[in-house]
């Protein structure tokens, strides 16, 4: 008897790991899945990972998407925020859903798109991962070309740069050049969990007005 992927159930934190998928399932799945779920989903050669994030995982996802929001508006750069679109590449069997994304040199590329496809579309100039329960498989975003990829995990943001075909770790972000993007995603998030979100972003708000 064959199970139907809506019989299961994944508790939050947990994760799901299916082997030899083909690309065809995979399409089976997502439409199966559909577009408002709580899963992330990152698929590569035939090895598909489903995830159901933790609250405190959503938490830091939104504070760190407000302060690249925040920082951009600050700057009057034009961007899009995809949130976590499925970014999928068929030819090269790999596609991976950010827990956000941002398309800011590229941003006129999808403006208006709510699918996108990575054989014919340029890949996010920004993807975030919060990994508090899994490990982000960086080979996803590698092959599929995005250049730059943060990921906070055990309470620090890390900042990854696509350089030569591989990532290389960083201490600044290529998005905000003379901005210390680390120190004041990690300062933002502590205060958030001691004073709550409001407090903090008003804390990092009048830096920005300070600084930029």
């Amino acid at each position: 008897m064959l199970l139907e992927l809506r019989q299961l159930r994944i508790q939050p934190g947990q994760q799901l790991l299916l082997e030899e998928v083909s690309w065809q399932q995979f399409e089976n799945i997502l439409t199966e899945l559909g577009e408002h779920r709580a899963a992330r989903l990152s698929y590569s050669n035939g090895r598909l990972e489903i995830m159901v994030p933790l609250p405190e995982h959503e938490k830091a996802k939104e504070m760190i998407g407000d302060i690249v929001k925040i920082l951009l508006e600050a700057q009057q750069i034009a961007f899009e925020s995809l949130g976590s679109t499925t970014l999928k590449n068929e030819r090269m069997t790999q596609a991976v859903e950010p827990d956000t994304c941002f398309y800011i040199q590229n941003q006129a590329a999808v403006i208006g798109k709510n699918r996108l496809d990575m054989s014919i579309d340029p890949p996010p100039d920004l993807a975030i991962e919060i990994d508090l329960t899994s490990r982000t498989q960086l080979d996803n975003y590698r092959i599929l070309g995005v250049p730059e990829l943060w990921r906070y995990r055990q309470q620090e943001l890390q900042i990854h740069i696509l350089q030569g075909g591989q990532y290389v770790e960083s201490n600044s972000s290529s998005a905000f050049p003379g901005i210390p993007i680390i120190e004041l995603v990690n300062r933002a998030i502590r205060q958030s969990q001691v004073s709550g979100r409001t407090q903090a972003i008003q804390v990092f708000r009048s830096w920005v007005r300070e600084n930029l």
